[in-house]
């Protein structure tokens, strides 16, 4: 009877915390967003604005890795039990994805660059689950991406 005092316990203890800091994520995310809004980020292989003359692209990467916590966990494994799309999880890749184009957008404005190309997210499972160890989901989110001065002037004309 204690132990599932305690499991309903961690639920609602896992419940609140993750809804508070992922409130708390989402709003310097999107401030964040906002403040970065006119820095110009694109899946394209090449740049069609690049400034000539001005220092040569350089690489950006980062990386964020962000956890679950015990009620979508608890979500997740009941999921599991008959089979389907877990979408306790969608906000924690929505969430990890947005922070590492924001790291990777910060980055590239600390080296004195205006936008991105040929931006690219992998993401991996580095939690896992096994017999040994609860359940848990961590997701890593590596982005690599290209770094230029933006020429507003010839983008139009190309």
């Amino acid at each position: 009877m204690i132990e599932l005092f305690l499991v309903l316990v961690l639920i609602v203890v896992g419940f609140t915390f993750g809804v508070w800091a992922e409130q708390r994520h989402l709003a310097s995310l999107a401030s964040r967003e906002a403040a970065n809004g006119l820095f110009l980020v694109t899946q394209l292989k090449t740049f069609p604005g690049h400034s000539p003359g001005s220092q040569p692209p350089q690489i950006v990467v980062a990386e964020t890795v962000v956890a679950t916590d015990y009620f979508k966990t608890f979500l997740a494994n009941l999921r599991g039990l008959f089979g389907g799309e877990v979408q306790s999880y969608h906000s924690l890749l929505s969430r990890a994805r947005r922070e590492t184009t924001q790291r990777l957008v910060e980055q590239a404005q600390q080296l004195g660059f205006d936008a991105i190309c040929n931006l690219r997210l992998e993401t991996a499972d580095v939690g896992g689950s096994s017999a040994s160890k609860k359940s848990a989901a961590m997701v890593a989110i590596l982005g690599c991406a290209t770094a230029y001065h933006f020429d507003c002037s010839n983008a139009g004309s190309r």
